[in-house]
């Protein structure tokens, strides 16, 4: 009690009004440091809320755009596909074209 300056009387067991009015404010100095911690506790978490909503709203987003992505890829194989199919399809008939001309002038 003697350290917090909660004892009210001195060593004589006289009562002393200079430690309970030291002890009074150190109790409401104290008193105010944790009110304005818990106030910034309050605040930090109040943060992490909203950084965790925003960080899952990115996750949603970034799950969304991949499937975007992932479907465009598709259609991008599926006309490569047929650009190659395409491609033979010209080459074939440059050769009959080549043979036909052959059998024709040859």
């Amino acid at each position: 009690r003697n350290s917090l300056g909660l004892n009210n009387t001195d060593s004589n067991g006289n009562r002393n009004n200079n430690n309970n009015n030291g002890g009074k404010e150190r109790l409401l100095s104290n008193t105010e440091t944790l009110r304005s911690q818990s106030d910034t506790l309050a605040n930090a978490r109040s943060i992490m809320a909203e950084t965790e909503s925003v960080a899952l709203e990115i996750t949603e987003e970034l799950g969304r755009h991949r499937e975007t992505i992932s479907s465009a890829h598709g259609r991008v194989r599926q006309v490569t596909g047929m650009t190659n199919r395409a491609r033979r399809i010209v080459q074939s008939m440059g050769r009959r074209e080549v043979q036909q001309k052959l059998i024709l002038y040859g």
